[in-house]
């Protein structure tokens, strides 16, 4: 290769790189997005993952990840090695992520006491299935280890925020999380999408309409990367139409980093 050519590869791998990295942090698009929504997903057993990719790719939204190392249809771990080129290719596209406890783990109940006890019961892992009684720094343990994990994969620093399985929280729950460095995330009534209802009752044109007539600005949208239990899947057969339909009503698209409720959390906890 003649070193004119080289000059030019080089000068064209920096270009791509500076548009990437501005993707990847959202130069520039923050002024842009007056009427915000924040599409999150929860892991799941993965199956529709490359799907949902090839969907928010297309359209050009971010969205952020809450993970967990659950089963997958592969017979691995959605956090496993199997999937770390994915995330690590989801991270370069901008995407933001954040823990869903490394197993999955349900908050079942608080156990009366001076010290924070929990009944917890993880449904991924070695354990899946048992109940267990949990002390503060065993649940900060399972918030840590999946935002380590998700970070080898990444080269990207998780954001310090947690969403509880299920949304399953206690009021001390949260006192612990908050103490060990992370805010939990719900979502909005109306951001519930219902791709884990029974699709022989909630038909992805029924969650469809119905996500289009009540979601509002500022709502958090929450959906998962496959859900063992629903016959017809609700993405990617809902999700580029969901996302279409929002943008003609006016609303764009943002990643939990720009929330006005999270914001200066992350901020001042090394986010």
């Amino acid at each position: 290769m003649h070193h004119g050519s080289k000059t030019l590869s080089r000068t064209a791998i920096a270009i791509i790189s500076i548009a990437v990295c501005a993707y990847s942090t959202g130069a520039g698009a923050q002024s842009s997005c007056a009427n915000p929504v924040y599409l999150t997903f929860d892991t799941g057993h993965m199956e529709t993952a490359p799907l949902v990719a090839d969907v928010l790719r297309k359209q050009q939204v971010k969205a952020t990840f809450f993970v967990a190392n659950e089963r997958t249809k592969k017979g691995d771990g959605s956090l496993g090695n199997d999937w770390a080129f994915w995330w690590k290719a989801m991270a370069a596209q901008g995407h933001e992520f954040a823990s869903h406890t490394y197993d999955h783990v349900y908050w079942r109940g608080d156990i009366r006491g001076v010290k924070p006890t929990f009944r917890m019961q993880p449904t991924s892992g070695a354990f899946e299935g048992r109940e267990f009684t949990w002390d503060a720094a065993k649940y900060c343990e399972q918030i840590g280890r999946a935002a380590e994990r998700i970070q080898d994969h990444t080269g990207k620093k998780p954001l310090p925020l947690f969403r509880a399985p299920g949304g399953k929280t206690s009021p001390r729950l949260l006192e612990v999380a908050s103490a060990c460095g992370y805010a939990h995330v719900g979502w909005a009534a109306a951001g519930f999408l219902g791709d884990e209802l029974p699709s022989e009752k909630f038909s992805n044109e029924m969650l469809l309409k119905k996500a289009l007539r009540d979601i509002r600005g500022g709502d958090i949208l929450m959906a998962h990367l496959g859900i063992w239990s629903r016959k017809d899947p609700w993405a990617p057969a809902n999700l580029e139409p969901l996302i279409v339909g929002l943008k003609e009503r006016g609303f764009c698209f943002e990643t939990l980093r720009n929330h006005p409720d999270y914001r200066p959390w992350i901020a001042s906890h090394g986010g």
